[in-house]
């Protein structure tokens, strides 16, 4: 179901300001690459930090406190997934009204889909605190590993409100075009954690705790720029009513539960995938624990290019722009290629180094250094899909986005991983995902070209040349 447009009353008119539909004119393959590329830095710093907190913890000289946070992070990953989310929704409906020239109806939706946010965000902690202990087991933690992964979340999961609220407005920055000041909102969060990390581990001497306490500071760190940026730079934060919660509820929800729902298919996988890897215990944990932190510094990229693609179609889809639609979908299929040719390489390249750095040694070295020789064919249909799921989370489809990733997230990760450890260990478990990967990714980008073909001729096959 087509979330609505919320466009001014009737008889109303508005001037229009210049970065409103500022992706509906213009190159299509610069927007991409501009929107892509300054979102991949942020997000790479992010993921950056995360991996130096990890490769400071495994200085620490002790293997279950680095297969620990290593676990509690796939926990963190999903109470991210679920903000993931809701970000899409508050991105899609602020980008979509601008584009139809309505900045009022975007200050509105801003700050009520916020204000959601946070309280889904705190909704979701409340109910995964409890479960934090189930679900370590799950993920085959016990002992020493355990205690550090539990340790870690009762610190930092309280937290992911704020988080929440931070990638919200990261979402707004997005939606407006604003994506240097998105890329500095990442970053800000980044460097603190960066500073603050050594000082706490190291320099207090209170090691997972302390890595955990960075991370809470670093997020609200975000929070106090994101807010400065789109309260006192753009404007674009009204002041919230109770019509306008509850009147912007349904919009955002029929854009939010799906794409929600879609987020938390990722961890789920990597979830099961922990599991499997685990029964051949903590050296296999602690790689599968550097693979999850390496995977999104090297493939960042992807993960910015697909938010980057939902605020250009969303713009041009509230202008009737079917065309450049198109070529938004076709460029960022091309940047994927791209990106993954260089990233692959880099990571073969690499691949000793990463290992000495962490000081792995046996199945630990063994498990990084094949992830790193076989990443690259499967993160580019990994990549074909998140670019899919955009679109679809953008133009109206969200089910699809849904569908698709639960299908990789079940039958194309359970059976695959299982059958590749059986026949080939923790490294088959990897090759046996990414093998299932193949199959969403290019069913995925058929189908987001076919939904595109459906909305124009909704349209009555209007386009502008």
């Amino acid at each position: 179901m087509n979330a609505p447009i919320v466009r001014p009353p009737a008889g109303q008119t508005e001037k229009p300001r210049p970065e409103e539909g500022r992706f509906v004119t213009g190159s299509t393959m610069r927007h991409v690459v501009v929107m892509a590329s300054t979102g991949s830095i942020g997000l790479v710093a992010i993921f950056a930090v995360d991996l130096l907190s990890l490769l400071y913890i495994s200085w620490l000289g002790d293997p279950s406190l680095t297969a620990g946070v290593g676990l509690a992070t796939i926990v963190l990953f999903l109470a991210t997934s679920i903000n993931v989310g809701l970000m899409i929704a508050i991105g899609a409906l602020v980008a979509r009204s601008l584009g139809a020239r309505n900045r009022d109806g975007a200050r509105r939706l801003a700050a009520s889909t916020l204000i959601w946010t946070a309280v889904v965000a705190t909704f979701a902690v409340l109910v995964l605190m409890p479960l934090v202990p189930w679900i370590l087991g799950l993920l085959g933690a016990r002992g020493e590993t355990a205690i550090a992964a539990q340790l870690f979340l009762m610190i930092v999961l309280p937290s992911n409100v704020v988080m929440a609220i931070g990638m919200g407005m990261s979402g707004v920055l997005r939606a407006v075009g604003d994506a240097r000041r998105a890329m500095y909102l990442t970053l800000a969060g980044a460097v603190a954690t960066a500073i603050l990390d050594p000082i706490l581990i190291f320099g207090m001497g209170w090691g997972v705790t302390g890595a955990a306490l960075g991370m809470v500071m670093s997020r609200f760190v975000f929070v106090g720029i994101g807010y400065y940026y789109i309260r006192h730079i753009h404007d674009l934060l009204a002041r919230p009513s109770w019509n306008d919660i509850f009147g912007h509820a349904r919009p955002m929800f029929g854009i939010a539960i799906p794409a929600v729902l879609t987020s938390v298919a990722t961890p789920i996988a990597a979830g099961f995938l922990a599991g499997v890897i685990a029964r051949y215990g903590d050296e296999a944990i602690a790689g599968n624990a550097i693979i999850e932190r390496l995977t999104p510094v090297a493939f960042g990229g992807l993960f910015a290019l697909s938010g980057a693609v939902g605020p250009i179609l969303g713009q041009n889809w509230g202008a009737e722009r079917f065309d450049r639609m198109r070529a938004v979908l076709r460029d960022s299929m091309l940047v994927t290629g791209g990106y993954i040719l260089v990233t692959w390489l880099v990571l073969v390249l690499a691949r000793d180094a990463i290992v000495a750095a962490f000081g792995a040694s046996g199945d630990t070295a063994s498990l990084v250094i094949f992830f790193c020789l076989v990443s690259g064919p499967m993160w580019f249909f990994n990549g074909l899909l998140f670019v899919s799921n955009a679109s679809f989370n953008n133009l109206g489809f969200p089910l699809y986005s849904t569908a698709f990733n639960w299908g990789r997230a079940t039958l194309g990760t359970m059976p695959f991983a299982l059958l590749g450890a059986h026949y080939g260990g923790p490294e088959g478990a990897i090759l046996g995902v990414g093998i299932g990967s193949v199959v969403f990714g290019t069913a995925a980008i058929v189908t987001a070209f076919w939904a595109m073909r459906r909305l124009e001729r909704a349209a009555g096959g209007t386009s502008q040349g």
